[in-house]
This record gives C-alpha cells, sequence and structure tokens, in this order.
C-alpha cells in the first residue's frame, strides 16, 4: 500500500472510527456511495481536504481572514433554495453541518476544485474548467467589494426578483411546493390528526427512549431566540420517531423526526422538525484554537451558532439540545428546500452564468449574518478583512484558486482509486467491504 493509500485510510479513519464502529452498515452504503466517482469520492472526504489544506501555504490567511465564519464543505452540491426566516425564497448555501471557523479560502478552493471535478466528470476541457472557475471566483470577489461599499448587506440576497435563468428556475419549482405535499409524504391521517407514516427507515420508539427525546425537545426550546419564537398552540409535539437512512455527509448519526403543532391546529400547518447528532466539522480537526473550539457546548449548537453567522435570516426554527450528553441539531424539514440539479447543465455556457450566482452566494455566506448571531469569534467585518488581503492583486488571488482547482481535483482523481481499491481490498478498518467479510490488516 502506497503512502498516500495509507493516509487516505488512516484519515478517513480516524474522522469516522466511532460512527463507524456504532453503524457499519451505514458506512459501507457511504463508502459505496464514494466509490462511485471522484466527485462522489470529495463529496465524502472533507476530512482529507482539510488535512491536505492545514499543510499547504495559504498567502491570504492573515490573523483576521484566517478565523471567519466558513461553510465548511462548499461543494457545487451545496446550493439550492429554502424558506428565509421572512418568508422569503433564497437560492443560496443549504447545509450547514461542517460550518466552523476558518480561512476564508478553504470555502473558496473546496468549491474550486468541486468544478473541476464536476466539470471532468462532464467532459468538459481543462480550458473551459478554467473559465468557470474564474466567472466563479470574479463574482465571489466582486460581491465581497459590494457588502464593503454597503451600510445594509442584508439587504443582498438572491431570490426570485433578483435571478434569472436556472437559478430563477429553481426558486420558480420550489415556489410550487406545499406543506400540505410534505406532510402527505410523511404523514397520515389517524381519527381527526396526523402522525408520521410509516416508511422505510421510520423506527417506532420504546417508553424510555420517547421520554428521553421529549426531554431533549423542551430543552431545544429554550435554544430559539426569543424575537424567532412562535406563540400560542406551536411546538405541541403530536408524534416522534427514530430515522435512519442518510446522504455521503450524514451516515452513521443518530436522529429523529418530531411532528408538532404549528402556527395553528389546522392539520396543513403541521410542521416536521429533524434532530440529528451533530457531526464533528471537519476543518474542526486543523483548526487548533483553542478559543474557538471552546466557544461551543457540542457539535449541535456549533452547527446552530454557526447557521445563523452564515444566513440572513435563518430558520426561525433551528435550535439545539443533547441527548445523554450528546449535541444534537433540529431544523425544520422543510418542503421549499430543494437541491440545485446539475444533470441537465452539460454545457460551459450553460454552467457559467449559474457559477456566478454560486460565487455571489459564496460571499453572501462569509460576509452576512442573522440579526441574532453571536458575533463574538469573530468581531470584525469579514468583507473588509478579505478585500484589505486580495485588494490589488484579485488576478493574482483568482490564478491562485484556479491551480488549486485543477492541481486537486487531479489528486482526488487519483485518490478515489486509491480509496476504491483499499475499500475492495478490506483495508478500511472497522467497516468490511461486504457484510460478513473479515477485515485484513
Amino acid at each position: 500500500m502506497t503512502d498516500r493509500s495509507e493516509q487516505i485510510v488512516a484519515t478517513l479513519a480516524d474522522a469516522f472510527s466511532d460512527l463507524m464502529a456504532a453503524d457499519p452498515a451505514a458506512f459501507r452504503t457511504k463508502f459505496r456511495k464514494m466509490a462511485a466517482d471522484p466527485f462522489a469520492f470529495y463529496r465524502g472526504s472533507a476530512c482529507l481536504f482539510y488535512a491536505d489544506v492545514a499543510d499547504r501555504e495559504d498567502p491570504w490567511a492573515d490573523e483576521r481572514t484566517s478565523r471567519v465564519w466558513i461553510q465548511g464543505d462548499l461543494h457545487a452540491e451545496n446550493f439550492g433554495t429554502y424558506m428565509d426566516g421572512d418568508g422569503v425564497l433564497i437560492f443560496d448555501v443549504n447545509d450547514f453541518d461542517e460550518a466552523y471557523v476558518g480561512h476564508f479560502t478553504w470555502d473558496v478552493t473546496r468549491f474550486a476544485a468541486s468544478l473541476a471535478l464536476l466539470g471532468w466528470r462532464k467532459a468538459i476541457s481543462d480550458a473551459d474548467i478554467t473559465m468557470l472557475v474564474e466567472r466563479y471566483v470574479r463574482a465571489y470577489l466582486d460581491q465581497v467589494h459590494w457588502f464593503v461599499d454597503q451600510v445594509d448587506d442584508r439587504s443582498f440576497s438572491l431570490r426570485l426578483a433578483t435571478t434569472d435563468g436556472v437559478v430563477h428556475e429553481v426558486l420558480q419549482l420550489a415556489k410550487l411546493r406545499t406543506r400540505v405535499g410534505l406532510l402527505d409524504t410523511v404523514t397520515e391521517a389517524e381519527g381527526f390528526d396526523r402522525m408520521l407514516r410509516e416508511v422505510p427507515g421510520l423506527r417506532r420508539l420504546d417508553d424510555g427512549e420517547r421520554s428521553t427525546v421529549l426531554d431533549a425537545f423542551e430543552r431545544y426550546l429554550d435554544t430559539i431566540p426569543p424575537s424567532k419564537r412562535l406563540r400560542g398552540v406551536a411546538y405541541s409535539v403530536k408524534d416522534v420517531a427514530g430515522r435512519s437512512g442518510f446522504g455521503i455527509g450524514s451516515a452513521g448519526l443518530p436522529a429523529y423526526t418530531v411532528l408538532i403543532e404549528g402556527y395553528n391546529q389546522a392539520l396543513d400547518n403541521d410542521v416536521v422538525l429533524s434532530m440529528k447528532q451533530g457531526n464533528v466539522a471537519a476543518p474542526s480537526r486543523v483548526v487548533t484554537d483553542p478559543a474557538i473550539a471552546g466557544a461551543f457546548h457540542h457539535h449541535g449548537h456549533r452547527t446552530v451558532v454557526s447557521q445563523r453567522a452564515l444566513q440572513a435570516h435563518a430558520d426561525p426554527l433551528v435550535g439545539w439540545t443533547d441527548l445523554d450528553g450528546v449535541g444534537f441539531v433540529v431544523s425544520e424539514v422543510s418542503p421549499y428546500q430543494s437541491d440545485l440539479d446539475w444533470s441537465e447543465l452539460t454545457e460551459p455556457a450553460e454552467i457559467a452564468p449559474v457559477v456566478d450566482y454560486l460565487g455571489r452566494a459564496t460571499a453572501k455566506v462569509h460576509c452576512v449574518a442573522d440579526s441574532d448571531a453571536d458575533h463574538s469569534l469573530v468581531p470584525f467585518q469579514t468583507e473588509e478583512a478579505i478585500m484589505h488581503v486580495v485588494a490589488g492583486r484579485e488576478d493574482e488571488f483568482v490564478a491562485w484558486v484556479v491551480g488549486f482547482a485543477h492541481d486537486y481535483a487531479a489528486q482526488v482523481r487519483a485518490d478515489h482509486a486509491l480509496f476504491v481499491d483499499a475499500f475492495r481490498g478490506g483495508r478500511m478498518p472497522g467497516v468490511a467491504a461486504s457484510e460478513g467479510t473479515d477485515q485484513r490488516a
């Protein structure tokens, strides 16, 4: 086994050993999805990305730009729609499980490499990949500069009135979704009320576990800012169940689904909540400042605090709690959340205007926070800090990101082959390539 293969195995094992031990079957599924192609491998191996960039020189990191709020796992498939706290449909970054404090360049370069991998999967030429990455980075810098010149940062968002093309269509399709449609999918009528539907992955709880989850839910309510609290009958629990079955990033994380009363007692206003164990943020594995780690009670708390720091109008239902001392994130399962679908975007000319929007969305999460965000960890204007290190060197910064995108995408393609060989050969400790296969050292 080569040194790089050993590093890949060791990094993944170190990041996921506890979860693999708790649910090896979930990680067999995760690893099989990662084996599909280099982009899928990249999505599931953020820990490896951070192990690599931590050893690279970052000429754009100074005392401030090395400690800004970042999304933490920014790739091409982590953008989509959501309904913000003001009731407006927004297109933006929509996953905060890996959010943390770190170098602003980590988000920019992680996305750029993902764009290069996506382009390679679509057989797009290196020259066109360069063009797309340049479009993304220049849109990012243009939007950061816009924030420097604005008094009200929170006035900017990508919404129906400010978008066109593919992104506008994604928002229009999200507008057609309804709460009743979601409720009919995940719940069913029982007499004159709703209960969670018996679907694959749903697990009924015994009395003891149910009581523990309900106690945790009561603690969650205290974490909702007073300005966002619903009034009246809201939050009454109607049903609760365990849940399994996640995407590449959340394999093995315990979770529950909670059905609650919504804004009123009408059945079409019921709300579905997810209560999911917070994962260890990948950037936290390489950020060594104890003041940052010490700012969070647990990973559920860290996820919510980070989300509020990265969204202008955060979900009013997002909060945290704990079960047996382990942190959980609570958030709405929203009918209005929809990911950007890349399957029909095939030509560089179609992709280019989309990456312009994604660059602006990246700048927005770096520069704009919710009114209830905690600003103690990042007590400065991020846009001013970024412009301070980039101003007058924009072309150099763009070229640096483009070079990273091509170099690291090539590394990921090679890493993917090594990972597949290691997994097939039974060299992933704790997770056999198939059930019943003995692990080899």
